[in-house]
């Protein structure tokens, strides 16, 4: 027996560009439509998580989260499962804004909400918040799907959601939260539970931002 027989893999993927990212406009929960690129990325993502063979397919209800995950899902036999706990955190009064907006409006908010997980902008949620609407997603799978462990499981979301969901599995202090940076569009999160139960996952961060370059430290 493999010893990776009892680990559950968990793929979480970053959707593809939408024309908001490429102009550093804030979207959070706005229902953005990729890009032309972000299409060709989904697609080129699709063919690189084709070999983990994921036994679910798992997505934000945003179309730029699931059209992502369709162009994986078209090649397996899986249909995508939407939920909208993944979606993107919601950014209250910044949603819409370019970056330089905000930060004119709002100046030096921008950057207290990158480094402090606590913080919430205007009529949105935080990141801890965030982190916990999306946990019991991968604990009702831990239960639920009695096939996950020795296989994969992917949720496609959003940059905000995957790094508020990895810091809350990994039960990081809040104040450590920011060392988990921006993920480019159509790169992805790898965590692994080692655990032996719901009640102890022994969740590992296997990789980072794959298959991509650094981003930088925006949704």
């Amino acid at each position: 027996m493999s010893r990776h027989a009892g680990v559950r893999r968990l793929i979480m993927l970053r959707h593809g560009q939408t024309e908001w990212n490429a102009a550093d406009r804030m979207q959070g929960q706005m229902d953005t439509d990729l890009s032309e690129l972000g299409r060709r990325q989904a697609k080129d993502a699709a063919r690189e998580l084709l070999s983990h063979e994921a036994i679910a397919i798992l997505s934000s209800d945003l179309r730029r989260a699931y059209d992502t995950a369709t162009a994986l899902a078209d090649h397996t036999s899986h249909e995508v499962v939407r939920d909208p706990r993944l979606r993107e955190t919601s950014l209250g009064e910044w949603e819409g804004l370019t970056h330089i907006e905000v930060d004119a409006g709002y100046p030096g908010a921008r950057q207290t909400w990158r480094l402090d997980p606590t913080f919430t902008p205007p009529g949105g949620e935080s990141k801890i918040e965030v982190g916990a609407r999306a946990l019991p997603v991968v604990r009702e799978l831990f239960v639920e799907r009695t096939d996950w462990p020795g296989r994969t499981i992917i949720l496609v979301a959003h940059g905000g959601l995957i790094a508020a969901l990895t810091a809350a599995l990994l039960d990081l202090p809040e104040k450590n939260w920011p060392v988990l940076g921006g993920l480019a569009n159509t790169s992805w999160v790898q965590l692994s539970s080692h655990g032996p139960s719901i009640e102890q996952p022994g969740w590992r961060l296997d990789v980072w931002n794959a298959a991509a370059k650094v981003a930088p430290d925006v949704l």
